[in-house]
């Protein structure tokens, strides 16, 4: 979901990146370049916890805007950061404001933020980008994505991706000062992220995600590849190597995702990680899909994520990011398999972390 960085734009963070430059220099003596005005905010399709907020309205405040889609493991990763700093700094004249540019359809489904919004506790100010408009203002490419617009309504500092959140909370600190505001102090905040929020194991990360439609997916595994848009009934090998996946069962294989047709459908992915997460989802409102995950052929026991029980068992009732695999260490290649119980499930995209 994050994409591979766009080096040119990323010119002067490496003054950002010394924290200890950021904090012994007055604000002043620091000089982030200037690079553009804040674009419009007036294409949002809905607003969501505020009234349309615009440009001209926000001048003489500091604004984090916040590009993010619902289901991206690597927003979800970087959300207890941003939501710490909504908290902490909006009485010194922070405004943080979250731009939803949604990845897949349903995302685009207002309910859906709505509802996501809320179980995550994004309660700051939701620009809902359906139509991409702002993500175009911005010459945006990426999720997640922060843009620091300083009090003149200059864009004064990006960054993609996880991670850089002291340089990033300096940043703003630095630039709340530079408006005046006092008092501020250098204290970063501390946040204890638990389930998918918690920060990836990247040194024993070796699998990358990995989406299940056939536009995009690799190191299918199933005899004969994937038929696209037509009805089909896979089978799984019995071996497959390192980050190989396959189906088993009856599916439709589209552009942006499988359907289980028939119930007792599995999926089966090689994988070396210590967490697992697939966003998937229900083909139809108002139904729900039972399903039950092993590793390497036995219940995940302590290796179960937080969407199932220590016997692999889970429900699909929304449309969303499902963990189903955090495994303690040692962290080695294993087997995952899920089988769905019930017809009508979705599955978009393997991440892991």
């Amino acid at each position: 979901m994050s994409k591979e960085i766009n080096l040119h734009r990323h010119r002067f963070l490496g003054l950002a990146e010394d924290k200890s430059v950021v904090q012994q220099m007055t604000p002043a003596a620091v000089q982030f370049p200037i690079e553009g005005e804040l674009p419009s905010l007036g294409s949002a399709t809905e607003w969501l916890n505020a009234q349309p907020l615009t440009a001209a309205g926000l001048r003489g405040k500091v604004v984090l805007i916040d590009f993010w889609t619902y289901t991206c493991i690597n927003w979800l990763r970087s959300l207890p950061y941003v939501r710490a700093w909504a908290e902490k700094y909006k009485d010194q004249g922070l405004v943080v404001i979250g731009v939803h540019s949604p990845e897949f359809a349903f995302e685009k489904d207002i309910e859906n933020v709505r509802r996501a919004a809320k179980d995550m506790r994004v309660d700051y100010p939701i620009a809902i980008d359906n139509d991409y408009a702002i993500w175009r203002a911005f010459t945006n490419h990426y999720w997640p994505a922060l843009y620091l617009v300083d009090a003149q309504g200059h864009l004064r500092y990006h960054h993609f991706s996880e991670g850089a959140y002291e340089q990033s909370e300096l940043i703003i600190q630095h630039l709340l000062a530079e408006a005046g505001i006092g008092g501020i102090g250098h204290e970063l905040v501390s946040v204890d992220a638990h389930g998918a929020e918690a920060a990836a194991d990247g040194g024993s990360l070796r699998s990358a995600e990995n989406y299940v439609g056939d536009a995009r997916t690799e190191h299918f595994a199933s005899p004969g590849g994937a038929v696209l848009d037509k009805r089909r009934v896979y089978t799984a090998p019995a071996r497959f190597s390192l980050n190989q996946w396959a189906l088993a069962g009856g599916w439709t294989v589209e552009r942006g995702a499988a359907m289980l047709n028939t119930a007792n459908g599995r999926i089966a992915y090689r994988f070396h990680a210590r967490d697992l997460h697939l966003v998937m989802g229900r083909a139809s409102r108002g139904t729900s899909v039972r399903f039950r995950v092993l590793i390497d052929g036995q219940p995940p026991g302590a290796a179960h994520g937080s969407d199932i029980d220590d016997q692999g068992n889970g429900t699909v009732t929304q449309q969303r990011l499902y963990q189903l695999i955090r495994q303690p260490k040692p962290i080695a290649d294993r087997r995952f398999e899920i089988e769905f119980l019930d017809a009508g499930v979705e599955a978009f995209v393997f991440t892991f972390g």
